[in-house]
């Protein structure tokens, strides 16, 4: 599954590595790697195959799980496509409260005493996961587990989530990546190493 999710990012062009002309992040950084899973959405066979991936994660690490619900805004698509495939409810998680109405964070199915699998579009640090994570608990949610398309890969990822008590699960990772792109011919040893070095100066920050 890893490898095959590595490919369909790379052949719909979802995650690009340009060690040679780096990206520019929307936060300023200058990167060799930029990750742009909204694609998926917009090409037909992949996102089927993403979502049938999705599932097999889902029903593999969270069988009990009652709910589903989709970070704002790009865990929400996929959210809808596998909740549709499980026949569960499913709702998706604002990055703050409403300022008018009721002032939800949460829309859709009630989540309060109900099992719920997060679901993400890429890992990096974990921040923004986790926040909806806690805005699902602070809703009497039992957060089961986050599912994401794409890690980085970075170690302090791992420690937030250990911090919080809860587990992450990715389609693909940055290194099954790098090794596609390698057999591929995309990138060679010493652009593998600048990619390398940006994560774990990312790392350390």
């Amino acid at each position: 599954m890893e490898t095959r999710t590595a490919e369909i990012l790379l052949d719909i062009n979802a995650v690009a590595l340009s060690p040679e002309a780096p990206f520019t992040w929307s936060s300023g950084i200058i990167s060799p790697i930029y990750c742009d899973n909204r694609k998926i959405i917009g090409d037909v066979p992949a996102r089927q195959e993403i979502a049938e991936a999705f599932v097999d994660v889902v029903k593999a690490e969270a069988p009990d799980a009652e709910v589903i619900a989709g970070t704002s805004t790009a865990g929400i698509p996929h959210a809808a496509f596998i909740s549709e495939r499980l026949g569960l409810p499913m709702c998706y998680v604002r990055g703050s409260k409403k300022k008018h109405g009721k002032g939800n964070q949460i829309e859709g199915a009630e989540v309060e005493g109900k099992k719920v699998v997060l679901i993400e579009d890429l890992i990096s640090t974990g921040g923004s996961s986790l926040e909806a994570a806690e805005a699902l608990k602070e809703n009497g949610a039992e957060v089961l587990a986050v599912v994401a398309i794409f890690t980085y890969g970075i170690p302090r990822a791992d420690e937030a989530f250990k911090e919080a008590g809860l587990t992450y699960h990715t389609l693909s990772t940055l290194d099954v990546l790098i090794d596609v792109s390698m057999d591929r011919g995309a990138i060679d040893e010493a652009q593998r190493e600048t990619i390398l070095q940006f994560r774990q100066k990312l790392s350390e920050k």
